[in-house]
């Protein structure tokens, strides 16, 4: 897959500082010093002999020059912010009931609300992202906050169905930011050979956050109205946005301008995003900007393809989701406090997944890079996926089994944990190698993953309880396996001509990262 590197990589690399990304669709990365000959003037890892991509500056204020005590706490705050969306989506899913039965509805028409949160989850992203090409990182992160607050306030103390669902629509759109543009962060304030690590950080409170909203939820209701639930997930996101007007600053570093376009300035200007604007810092992005970025990166035919393949495979995370609280009543009756106990096996089975990746894709991108002399291409990172697709398919077809046949809950439980441990995996995976394709588009390629993981939980909501009453969980699910085994086939298609493909596209060419 990949040449020897040559005097094209060295030429490439010692020109680095003055470049969005150091990435060449041709050459791929280089990353061992070694594979460069002379290396003088090269700046190193603490290893001596990582090259770091990209090249940071002289500056303490370039971000890769943070400490990393500065970048961790970031990235968990980002992260922590990344949580809610999907923690005050599925919060609303174990509230239905009581909703219904306060507002003489059924809980199908509650749940109207439901789907519209989940989509506006995904649609948020895309617009985030582009507000960030033209304001910087942390206002759009500070103002879609501030209105998540209140709207998830709103949720709480709405007293008509009407209400709840205007309330839960925009909470869904604007708690979705970090969410949504969360590799920005992590694209800005970490290197090349760090970044997978931080994105198993990033995406494993993503994954693992659908969970914590109904078992908090789900003993809540035991003994308070549903309205408390919500009122919990206020407090949550008033932490965060607390957390960020304390500790995020503005992450975006003008590479070629920097003492002209200084990142922060004066605390509250640079919050509110005045700051930004005043010294042109994303120069020179304009509105038009905001519209053009996202459409070019899903345009890109790895990117789309990607995307395919994360929406046919992670759509099933909530059927899995709605149908368990329908058949466990029902199969070993399970009340609210049992089913909220039974929600710390999908966050077993993300922090197995979180464990195995902090060393999996390490793994596994290091031994290419050492087995090709330092170079290293973007499609190795989903080698991975071979490693977690069993359990994916595996995981389905025995949650489907479980259910039809009446086996014992933890023969339940464990084929949860499996799907999701392998859900995780192969989240970021795919993130890393769309990140490293165009980590120039850092922003949109985070956006749109997002925008397929909701829109295939959106698709499937619709159908997923009756398509299993009709024809059987085995049936189903065992048809969701099969599609998922179909979708991987686009991998072996990544990997032979991902390449070839990105060369024939060309790169995005943005201005800025």
């Amino acid at each position: 897959m990949a040449d020897t590197p040559d005097e094209k990589d060295l030429a490439r690399v010692e020109t680095a500082a003055d470049d969005l990304h150091e990435f060449s669709e041709r050459e791929g990365y280089v990353l061992e010093a070694d594979a460069v000959g002379d290396a003088a003037g090269l700046k190193v890892a603490k290893d001596g002999h990582t090259i770091l991509i990209p090249q940071p500056s002289d500056s303490p204020k370039d971000p890769l020059n943070w400490s990393s005590f500065k970048k961790h706490l970031v990235l968990m705050i980002v992260s922590f912010a990344a949580f809610l969306p999907d923690y005050g989506s599925a919060t609303g899913a174990v509230t239905l009931l009581p909703q219904a039965e306060e507002w003489h509805m059924t809980p199908d028409e509650v749940n109207h609300s439901q789907t519209g949160n989940v989509f506006m989850v995904g649609a948020g992203g895309i617009v985030v992202v582009g507000l960030s090409a033209y304001f910087g990182r942390l206002p759009p992160l500070f103002w879609f906050l501030v209105v998540s607050l209140a709207t998830a306030a709103w949720c709480a103390g709405a007293t008509s169905f009407e209400s709840f669902m205007t309330a839960r629509i925009l909470n869904g759109f604007f708690s979705t930011v970090a969410q949504g543009g969360g590799l920005m962060f992590i694209n800005d304030m970490f290197f090349f050979h760090e970044r997978a690590r931080k994105i198993n950080i990033w995406a494993g409170l993503v994954i693992v956050s659908p969970y914590f909203g109904p078992l908090f939820s789900a003993f809540i209701i035991t003994t308070q109205r549903w309205i408390w639930p919500f009122w919990l997930l206020t407090c949550v996101t008033g932490t965060a946005l607390l957390l960020t007007i304390l500790f995020v600053p503005e992450t975006y570093y003008a590479r070629r301008d920097p003492a002209l376009r200084p990142s922060n300035g004066n605390r509250l200007l640079t919050l509110i995003g005045v700051h930004q604007r005043r010294v042109d810092l994303l120069s020179p992005n304009t509105p038009a900007t905001m519209i053009i970025r996202p459409t070019k990166v899903i345009l890109k035919p790895i990117i789309f393809l990607s995307c395919l393949y994360y929406m046919l495979t992670f759509a099933w995370v909530v059927g899995l989701n709605t149908t368990l609280s329908i058949f466990v009543n029902t199969l070993y009756g399970f009340g609210p406090k049992q089913i909220g106990f039974f929600y710390f096996t999908p966050i077993v089975g993300a922090g197995l997944g979180e464990i195995a990746g902090h060393w999996l894709h390490d793994f596994v991108a290091k031994s290419y890079i050492r087995k090709h002399n330092g170079h290293f291409e973007p499609e190795v990172r989903l080698y991975v996926t071979f490693f977690s697709t069993p359990f994916l398919i595996a995981g389905l077809v025995l949650f489907g089994f479980s259910l039809e046949k009446e086996y014992h809950y933890m023969v339940l439980s464990v084929s949860w944990a499996m799907f999701i441990f392998g859900i995780m995996i192969t989240t970021v995976g795919v993130t890393a190698y769309c990140l490293d394709s165009y980590p120039e588009g850092s922003g949109e390629v985070a956006a749109w993953i997002n925008m397929v993981r909701t829109l295939g939980g959106f698709i499937v909501n619709y159908f997923q309880v009756r398509w299993a009453l009709k024809v059987g969980t085995a049936t189903s699910f065992g048809t969701q396996a099969a599609i998922t085994a179909f979708a991987w086939l686009i991998i072996p298609v990544l990997l032979k001509w991902g390449k070839a493909m990105r060369i024939r596209s060309g790169g995005l060419h943005f201005e800025t990262a």
